[in-house]
């Protein structure tokens, strides 16, 4: 399955050069780790966030999000932005810092 490249450039240029991110094609996508830990990713036209089980119910509250579940079991602490909901620069930066933050948050791999 392809992903949105565009997508993953806007996530590129919002991290920056920070040197703990790194790339690595999973989940059909491409996913962006700290450390790591998956902080952010692409899967199609959607972002994948890891924010935490305790954010989950918040985070779902928000436009276009659901919960992530690519095998059938849903996994609480991740969330699917779709790719409509995440078209403001200043929204999608929001989702990326949320996910940034909380895999800065874990313990290194």
């Amino acid at each position: 399955m392809a992903y949105d490249e565009g997508l993953a450039e806007r996530i590129r240029e919002r991290l920056g050069a920070d040197p703990d991110i790194t790339e690595k094609r999973m989940f059909g996508g491409i996913a962006f780790l700290h450390r790591g830990n998956m902080a952010v990713g692409v899967t199609g036209d959607d972002l994948m966030v890891r924010i935490g089980p305790d954010a989950t119910e918040q985070a779902l509250a928000r436009p276009g999000t659901r919960i992530f579940d690519m095998t059938g079991r849903p996994m609480r602490g991740w969330v699917v932005v779709a790719g409509s909901a995440v078209a403001e620069y200043e929204v999608l930066g929001e989702w990326i810092d949320e996910g940034h933050a909380f895999a800065a948050s874990l313990p290194h791999k």
